[in-house]
């Protein structure tokens, strides 16, 4: 028997559809799913989950610990909480830049401050140039301008700004977080794609002003759909995200890849339509069965290291072909 284990925070449609979904598909395999409950991991502790599918994890230190020493007792987890705890969204533009994905041209700031409870002053930031030249990191990315954490989700803290006097009142809003100010791309279409593994990959209209999913099959030009889908796929294999919405803002017929940093992406039925959440629930279900049975921990790592031309895939990133070489043995490949 292979145990799928689920571990989710406020979610209410997702999560009992996706459990019975798995346990429906995976019965004559010998595959079962059920929620994750843990409380006290003992060092050594053996894993109980083949698979386990982490949608809440970033915001519960002790999960993001259970599921580190998971992966190390040999559980697949979807994401890899080792990359998605180092990854940022500044790194990811850096990455897709060089792999020839169009990226809105952005500059990682400064905090604005620090939490009360940290000890900085202005000896910690003596690196710190100062002042900042506001006008000049303007007139790189244009405007108007987006203002933005470099990390998180939700569309929080997020500005739209137009000179440095709007900025600089937006910025001082941020404390304590670390922003990226990027390129506004006045877009004509806008794109968010469900993830399911690296390389199956659903774009959806999307309305991000209202944010609002719409079901539109024909949004894009053929041409232009297999361009997002081709750049989706190039994103997935290098971050090694398996279950990750990817944004494109589409202008002048090029998709610019806009946020993809969302590895437990909102799958609540209200807000992503029923016909995409059916799919959702089915894609994630055959996706965790998949891996129950076939996957090695080893295929969860990113690949930028190795896409990069960095070295020979015995690094950070070594780990694939150890993967590849278990996906052969067993006469699989997973993607």
């Amino acid at each position: 028997m292979a145990k799928v284990g689920l571990l989710c925070g406020r979610e209410f449609s997702f999560p009992p559809a996706f459990l019975a979904r798995v346990n429906e598909l995976g019965k004559k395999e010998g595959v079962t799913a059920e929620y994750v409950k843990v409380g006290g991991t003992k060092m050594g502790e053996l894993a109980e989950f083949h698979v386990i599918v982490d949608r809440i994890s970033h915001e519960v230190d002790y999960y993001r610990g259970f599921l580190k020493h998971a992966i190390v007792q040999g559980t697949y987890v979807i994401n890899n909480p080792f990359w998605w705890t180092a990854d940022d969204k500044f790194f990811n533009y850096t990455i897709a830049s060089k792999l020839g994905i169009a990226i809105p041209k952005t500059v990682l700031l400064p905090q604005k401050g620090y939490p009360a409870d940290v000890d900085i002053n202005s000896e910690s930031l003596r690196n710190l140039k100062y002042p900042l030249d506001w006008v000049a990191m303007l007139d790189y990315v244009g405007r108007p301008a987006i203002l933005k954490p470099f990390s998180g989700g939700g569309g929080k803290h997020v500005y739209k700004v137009h000179n440095e006097e709007e900025l600089l009142q937006a910025y001082d809003k941020t404390l304590p977080y670390c922003m990226t100010l990027q390129e506004f791309i006045d877009f004509e279409q806008y794109v968010r794609c469900f993830t399911f593994g690296k390389t199956d990959i659903l774009p959806v209209a999307y309305d991000p002003k209202e944010r609002r999913y719409l079901v539109e099959h024909n949004y894009l030009k053929p041409d232009l759909g297999a361009r997002v889908v081709k750049d989706a796929q190039t994103i997935n294999f290098a971050l090694g995200y398996e279950m990750n919405t990817i944004e494109f803002a589409v202008k002048d017929d090029v998709p610019y890849a806009i946020d993809f940093l969302n590895p437990a992406p909102d799958f609540e039925r209200d807000r992503i339509t029923e016909f995409y959440f059916d799919h959702v629930v089915e894609k994630m279900a055959r996706l965790a069965i998949d891996r129950a049975l076939h996957g090695h921990v080893a295929n969860t790592w990113p690949r930028w290291e190795e896409m990069l031309g960095m070295g020979a895939p015995g690094g950070f990133t070594g780990t694939p072909r150890v993967a590849q070489a278990a996906q052969t043995m067993h006469g699989t490949k997973a993607q």
